[in-house]
């Protein structure tokens, strides 16, 4: 038991326990800033058209990668010019081709997910599924139902991959 003077304090020296405690920090609170932000992200509507914009810019630059890596497109008759125009024109519809199958994705994962969370009123991995199952069937759709369901286990499988991988439920 340790011994204590009149004010409270302990006579006794901090034991190794007492020293690796980190000292209480008092909490803070949101600032209205900071509450409006977060509801205008918690907007299913707004989370979407973003996503699927960054999902649109991440499309263009792995189209113009992967067109910038064909060399099919040369054609030994042309000049060096034409050969510079050609490859830009290519690049530029694989580019854009690429834009536009990544915004439509992200749109509606990001939709799906955000969706079924709201409606579940739970963030875990069951809405991750879900989310790449609507948009895997989504996209694969024109290929029949068979093929939607392909996409449909393809997607949820693969979100559920990445979802480990980042960890970001517990």
């Amino acid at each position: 038991m340790a011994s204590t003077s009149g004010d409270g304090s302990s006579l006794d020296p901090p034991t190794s326990s007492d020293a690796q405690l980190p000292p209480i920090q008092p909490v803070r609170m949101p600032t209205v800033e900071e509450i409006r932000g977060q509801d205008i992200w918690d907007n299913c509507a707004v989370r979407s058209v973003v996503s699927g914009v960054m999902g649109g810019g991440l499309g263009f630059f792995v189209g113009l990668f992967l067109a910038s890596t064909d060399t099919s497109m040369v054609q030994d008759e042309m000049t060096a010019r034409q050969q510079f125009v050609n490859t830009a024109k290519q690049m530029g519809r694989r580019s854009w081709g690429s834009a536009k199958s990544f915004a439509v994705m992200g749109l509606i994962f990001s939709a799906a997910e955000c969706v079924v969370e709201k409606a579940r009123a739970k963030h875990d991995m069951t809405n991750t599924i879900v989310a790449g199952c609507v948009t895997g069937g989504s996209i694969s759709a024109k290929g029949g139902p068979k093929a939607a369901c392909a996409g449909c286990a393809g997607f949820a499988a693969f979100s559920a991959l990445i979802e480990k991988f980042l960890e970001r439920h517990t």
